[in-house]
């Protein structure tokens, strides 16, 4: 029998509760605990990430003892190293067929997407043309750090309603990372601005129905149009983001009003012809289009990659470690989470609209959020007040962990070099407790 079971196929017990359903599923097939449990020690591998890589950076530089400590403390290397073990324990469970047929039928489109779409949303056209948009938007603050740190924390997130949330979320990184994290702030603000910038880049992309992961998931199945998601949820994250904003910038006033940006440097920055521009937002725009469709956008990405090359002298190298690093991230999740929908199933199903909310946003910290309203889709007989219930609770929990929202690993792996042993798990958890409290109350009380 080919592993996983389609959940139609257990034999649940009649009316029974959803404890009930996940002791039946796991007596029924007890390869469901084990892959669980494996994927649960990998989720557990990440928060013991930045003590790994401080034991890296303690042991003898070059030595094997570093270069092992230092790949099992690259948060994105985990999934992956993971999906090794994963693929052992599978193989000597289920044998070669069944392990083959479940590699087969996954779908590494997002991780793939993900790879391209940051590759070009950081080139220096698209990303000159994002910097000097917003600085338009600092200048009404007078251009100052704290200016820039509310601009990004503000537009970029909406932007992820229309080029993605992985473009919004690199283009967003980078320049916080030149306009805010470049002046060395504390490392209270440091998380506090990396989980509210997780936060807002998970609810910005719900302004439409074709640019957030976990919105795409149940857009079709359930008949979501642009108008559905601007009026059901479009608002609350407008005032989610608002709200989180204006209440970090009140708790850390003093610390943002004293930064003070370095004195520009002579010279200036060679410009960028136009036409580069338009022609990058042109690939950048036709990748978005393509999204669904990998042999499409990689086709696409092969023609830039010989763009860039005919216009070099406007163009930086291309970076292409960190986009390779977040898609080996996201393949390796998308590999345990293909396993988990036996359990997360009954769960969703068996609550009520509060507590569905509240399931949601806790799931999503395990489990990208996607995941969740995929599952979700799968559950007959929701209501339209438990759809809501449990979107808007996976994407107000999308910025818990770095796990929980598709391009959370992209905006980590872009800042993390300000953090010393990388980015704390319960750091980033208390930088955004507090928007995601105050996304949840403008989804379920505004």
């Amino acid at each position: 029998m080919s592993f996983p079971r389609d959940l139609s196929a257990y034999a649940d017990p009649a009316n029974a509760g959803m404890w009930e359903v996940i002791k039946s599923r796991a007596a029924a097939e007890p390869f469901n605990v084990v892959v669980t449990a494996i994927f649960a020690l990998a989720v557990l591998h990440t928060f013991f990430c930045p003590k790994l890589m401080h034991a890296a950076h303690a042991a003898p530089p070059g030595s094997p003892r570093a270069r092992v400590l230092h790949v099992l403390g690259e948060v994105e290397m985990v999934f992956g190293l993971w999906v090794a073990v994963l693929a052992v324990v599978f193989l000597w469970a289920k044998g070669a067929g069944a392990l083959g047929h479940y590699f087969s039928g996954v779908s590494f489109t997002e991780p793939l997407f993900v790879i391209v779409i940051m590759v070009l949303a950081s080139t220096r056209p698209v990303m000159r043309l994002a910097e000097q948009s917003l600085r338009l938007v600092a200048s009404l603050g007078g251009g100052r750090p704290v200016a820039w740190w509310l601009s990004i924390l503000t537009v970029a997130p909406l932007l992820g309603s229309v080029i993605t949330e992985p473009a919004a979320m690199t283009i967003a990184a980078l320049l916080l990372a030149k306009q805010f994290y470049d002046l060395k702030p504390s490392p209270k603000l440091m998380y506090a601005t990396l989980g509210l910038l997780f936060v807002n880049i998970s609810i910005g992309g719900t302004l439409t129905h074709f640019a957030a992961p976990p919105v795409l998931m149940v857009a079709a199945p359930w008949g979501w149009d642009i108008v559905y998601m601007f009026t059901h949820f479009g608002w609350h994250a407008v005032a989610g983001i608002v709200m989180s904003n204006v209440v970090y910038l009140l708790v850390f006033k003093s610390e943002l009003l004293a930064l003070r940006a370095p004195a520009a440097a002579g010279g200036g920055e060679t410009p960028v012809p136009i036409w580069v521009t338009l022609v990058h937002l042109a690939f950048l725009g036709f990748t978005v289009w393509a999204a669904h469709y990998p042999v499409w956008f990689i086709a696409g990405f092969a023609v830039f990659v010989g763009f860039v090359r005919l216009t070099a002298r406007h163009q930086d190298q291309l970076a292409f470690r960190s986009p390779l690093l977040v898609g080996f991230f996201l393949a390796g999740l998308v590999v345990h989470g293909g396993l988990q929908g036996w359990w997360i199933e009954p769960v969703l199903g068996g609550l009520g609209k509060v507590p569905l909310f509240a399931g949601a946003m806790i799931l999503t910290a395990f489990n990208d959020n996607a995941l969740i309203t995929y599952l979700a889709t799968l559950v007959p007989n929701f209501t339209e007040e438990l759809k809501f219930a449990v979107v808007s609770g996976a994407v107000t929990g999308g910025g818990l962990t770095v796990i929980a929202n598709a391009p959370n690993p992209a905006g980590q792996s872009i800042l993390q070099r300000y953090f010393p042993d990388g980015v704390s798990p319960l750091g980033l958890l208390l930088g955004a407790l507090a928007p995601t409290l105050l996304v949840a109350f403008s989804f379920m009380v505004l």
